[in-house]
């Protein structure tokens, strides 16, 4: 599953499935199926043959765009994955979300029971954070800061408390200041903190940090206007999940709030934000990180 993109004199498509590849390696390898009493095989299932993987394209195309270390961004880029991982099985089970498909296929808590479900969301967030810190290969300084980095991105101040707020809020109609803080945690904080992951495998300008977290922020917001589009406009099968289920559960969402039109104009004018941080960076090479915006804003899955 390949994000489509207007490529000009970047070749895009080959970009993304050469790195796809390399992360789908990666996984395969260190999510291993010898776990005991079967918890492997729901980690795998969890994980593998599936999934845009936007959060580990955006950790190598900072990367790349900042000359990072390749080891520790596709050790970032695989560990961001994991975390990803782990908040769907989570998120998709009867005290969440309780949703049974996921990625076209029945979610972890229906193939393999919910208690299964709930040890492997916990195994896969436990292994994200020990691809971060391996014996060798990565300075044991930026190890620490890439642990650092992602437990806010999934934490209480990130994914973890958006999720919170967005079960708290069924029902309720937000405010837009409400609506954005709530998904700028719940979903922007990861994607904005891949950018981050792949801008510390290298020594950073402040001013290119600075302009890489506006970007990032800009466009995990795009992602989730978009997101809450195509859960009004798309059908199960092209979004491999429940259509409709936001409407169906009365949650908040910026088509609820803005308008289907509206919702679509912010999207891009998100999308435009992000394009000119990525100027403003100083940055030589940002073209992965400009295709992924726009990717992301004209995705249709």
């Amino acid at each position: 599953m390949e994000f489509a993109v207007l490529a000009h004199d970047f070749e895009f498509d080959s970009w993304q499935r050469a790195q796809r590849d390399d992360v789908e390696q990666c996984l395969s390898r260190w999510v291993r199926p010898d776990a005991p009493a079967g918890l492997g095989e729901s980690m795998r299932y969890a994980v593998l043959d599936g999934g845009k993987r936007l959060r580990p394209l955006l950790v190598l195309a900072a990367a790349e765009a900042v000359n990072g270390l390749r080891e520790a961004a596709l050790r970032a880029a695989c560990a961001a994955e994991l975390i990803h991982a782990y908040s769907l099985v989570h998120d998709d089970m009867p005290c969440m979300d309780n949703d049974v498909l996921r990625r076209g296929k029945p979610t972890v808590h229906v193939q393999f029971g919910e208690a299964q479900a709930l040890l492997a969301g916990d195994a896969l967030q436990a292994l994200a954070f020990e691809l971060l810190t391996p014996e060798t290969d990565v300075p044991p300084a930026m190890q620490a800061t890439l642990c650092r980095l992602l437990a806010r991105a999934a934490g209480a101040d990130g994914m973890a408390g958006g999720q919170a707020i967005d079960l708290a809020s069924v029902g309720y109609m937000l405010t837009e200041d409400e609506l954005r803080r709530m998904h700028r945690l719940k979903t922007g904080a990861l994607l904005q903190g891949c950018v981050l992951l792949g801008a510390a495998c290298a020594d950073t300008t402040p001013a290119a940090l600075t302009a890489l977290q506006e970007y990032g922020a800009a466009l995990g917001l795009a992602f989730q206007v978009v997101d809450d589009i195509l859960d009004v406009i798309a059908d199960s099968q092209t979004l491999g999940k429940t259509a409709g289920k936001d409407a169906a559960s009365d949650k908040p969402t910026y088509v609820s709030l803005l308008g289907l039109e509206r919702a679509r104009a912010h999207a891009e004018a998100l999308c435009s934000e992000a394009h000119a941080a990525l100027k403003r960076s100083g940055l030589a090479d940002t073209r992965a990180l400009a295709a992924l915006a726009d990717a992301v804003v004209r995705r249709s899955h």
